[in-house]
């Protein structure tokens, strides 16, 4: 496998080399226009492919309508696009563009010359997506990237028979959903589906308790490894997400059960006309990772993970985040394309999509559980991105070792919290001395 993404790489990057000798300035078709002025050759790089590739090129196809005299051409990186771009970025043969799902990774090219700056357009970015959304792409204070693609990770889906069963509406707070778990227990009901997998979806959980209940300073100050894993907010954090995963015959198969399951799994047992159990806490794209035959809002629904002691609305999510690698008149007016609501609209009308722009008619979504997901993306008042996105790789988002081992371990032993921690700080000092 490693010596075919070697291959892939080395063909991707003489693509790209290719590509970019294309294109040319011609400007002799009569017909003036100022974006006619803007002419050459893009080579653009992201994970997506199938219909998300088909999309995304519904994207491009935009560009060109407004910028005729720019050659675009895309490849999907799929999941091997990190190492793809970074072999790329080595060999000298970088896309001009790619859209990159970590900001650690956006700040190790940053870190090493590989991307540009794109300051020019850190006022058109606050305007479309507000300052924390823009924060995501910022690296030692300068913007280098466009989120433009997002994913609301603070969502909780349930299945709408068992709470009309139990008599249970959804929660709001922190109490009324404990309240909720304890109401659908004594109804005969298994309260939570919980697919541990290799440990981010139980990291998502604890971004969303920990933004809530130490608050964005903090989440931004254990992001950046400014305060230690060890912290008493950490602590607490974990604390009361033993309220989730801490009870074993609140999950179903039990923690054991819970340590077994992958993700799709976990949503499939809720979105089931013989469900197993009532909620399961996951990002908005859970009704596409399981076929079901229920319908959405009738026999699947979904709301928003509740505040706790009196937290503001705020989001934990995910994004692609445009880059440049190299610097043009033709890669500058791509990026300052996607802040605007015409290339989030092309997409979103397609599905499978949300926009973190917060001026998009969110009315444009296919469904209403689109509009309801992508509007509290858009228009949260609080916005941060995935932590464990933000860390080293070896600590933040590799499966088997540092914060993904750590959530897992929690799961099993949910009252061993201070080894948790202290396991965890071992293993954040070690990423962050390495880099």
């Amino acid at each position: 496998m490693r010596y075919r993404s070697l291959f892939a790489a080395l063909a991707i990057a003489l693509a790209f080399g290719v590509a970019a000798c294309g294109g040319g300035d011609s400007n002799d078709n009569g017909n003036a226009s100022g974006n006619k002025d803007v002419s050459g050759s893009l080579s653009m790089m992201a994970i997506w492919a199938g219909e998300e590739q088909a999309s995304f090129q519904a994207v491009i196809d935009g560009f060109k309508e407004q910028y005729p005299n720019v050659n675009v051409k895309y490849t999907s990186g799929g999941d091997n696009l990190a190492p793809l771009l970074s072999t790329a970025v080595e060999g000298g043969k970088p896309p001009d563009i790619a859209a990159l799902g970590q900001p650690g990774l956006v700040a190790d090219f940053a870190k090493k010359g590989a991307i540009k700056p794109i300051d020019d357009l850190k006022s058109k970015i606050v305007d479309a997506f507000g300052e924390d959304v823009a924060a995501a792409g910022e690296v030692d204070g300068k913007q280098y990237a466009v989120m433009f693609k997002g994913a609301n990770k603070s969502t909780i889906w349930y299945n709408v028979a068992d709470f009309k069963e139990a008599g249970v509406e959804p929660a709001k707070s922190w109490p009324d959903l404990t309240k909720d778990r304890d109401t659908l227990k004594a109804a005969g009901i298994t309260p939570y589906s919980v697919g541990v997998d290799v440990g981010w979806p139980i990291s998502d959980i604890f971004e969303n308790v920990y933004l809530r209940t130490a608050g964005p300073e903090m989440y931004d100050k254990l992001a950046k490894h400014e305060i230690p894993w060890t912290d008493p907010s950490v602590k607490k954090a974990l604390t009361m997400m033993k309220d989730i995963v801490g009870k074993s015959d609140y999950l179903v198969g039990g923690t054991d059960g819970a340590l077994q399951t992958e993700m799709p799994d976990s949503v499939a047992k809720v979105f089931s006309d013989k469900p197993q159990a009532a909620m399961v806490v996951l990002g908005d794209f859970a009704p596409g990772v399981t076929k079901t035959t229920l319908e959405a809002g009738t026999g699947f629904n979904v709301f928003d993970f509740p505040s706790i002691e009196g937290s503001k609305p705020s989001v934990v999510g995910g994004g692609d985040l445009f880059v440049e690698f190299k610097k043009s008149e033709a890669a500058d007016a791509f990026l300052e394309y996607l802040t605007t609501t015409d290339a989030a609209e092309i997409w979103a009308k397609r599905g499978g999509f949300s926009s973190p722009n917060k001026q998009l008619d969110t009315s444009i979504y296919p469904d209403e559980i689109t509009k309801k997901t992508a509007s509290a993306l858009a228009k949260a008042e609080t916005f941060r991105f995935d932590l464990s996105d933000l860390q080293p790789a070896a600590f933040g988002a590799t499966p088997g070792q540092g914060l993904f081992k750590e959530f897992s371990d929690f799961v099993a032993n949910p009252n061993n919290v201070d080894q948790i921690t202290q396991k965890m700080e071992a293993d954040a000092k070690k990423a962050y001395a390495s880099q």
